[in-house]
């Protein structure tokens, strides 16, 4: 298996991809520092989502520890991959690490992916504190990231609804459509966001109630 560790710092991705997999496939605790280190520097996606399933082939009590950890480095894609693993794994002992500070980065793919983390580990009865925060990112970004934060909201069903109808009539336009689209995606997963925004920018020319 020394080889596999090796061949993650080859040029080929197709190479650390297979060394990914063979890691995955006979998990050895001592590799798990070495896959959460490289999560943090590889640059090509699918390399990154086969280290995720290798670390998820890993027992919990030794991985979530080590990505909590990771979730504080200063490197940007360390925080977000680590934050992306440990959403992946569910377990929710590393709720403590989902900080209002990730949850409102800066940084559009560490907040994108606290979210996504965030409404898998929180615990019953701090959705309403985590609602308040997500709440004060609509309107952000550009339509990918509005997605993220719509699914994120969508995906902890229908406690969302009086946050919503808090935005439904923000004074800000971006942040109105956003929610109105958020509404649409909460009555009908399928319909898509695309034809979410462009409902609601319909309903919002015409008025509440339209």
């Amino acid at each position: 298996m020394g080889n596999a560790i090796e061949a993650l710092e080859s040029k080929d991705a197709s190479v650390r991809v297979r060394a990914a997999l063979a890691i995955g496939t006979h998990p050895d605790p001592g590799y798990v520092g070495r896959l959460i280190e490289r999560c943090a520097v590889e640059p090509d996606f699918y390399v990154r989502e086969t280290l995720t399933w290798a670390l998820i082939r890993h027992p919990a009590d030794l991985t979530v520890p080590m990505l909590v950890e990771q979730v504080r480095s200063d490197r940007s894609q360390a925080r977000s991959q680590a934050l992306h693993t440990l959403s992946k794994i569910g377990d929710r002992r590393a709720w403590p690490a989902i900080t209002p500070e990730l949850l409102t980065s800066p940084d559009d793919e560490v907040a994108r992916t606290a979210w996504r983390a965030a409404v898998v580990l929180v615990p019953e009865g701090e959705e309403p504190e985590l609602l308040r925060i997500l709440a004060t990112q609509f309107g952000r970004g550009d339509r990918e990231l509005q997605l993220s934060l719509s699914r994120a909201l969508v995906a902890l069903g229908e406690t969302i609804i009086p946050a919503l109808h808090a935005r439904l009539t923000d004074p800000d336009l971006r942040i109105r459509q956003h929610a109105i689209a958020t509404q649409r995606l909460l009555r009908d997963p399928d319909a898509g966001f695309e034809l979410a925004v462009n409902e609601a920018k319909r309903v919002d020319a015409l008025g509440p109630g339209k």
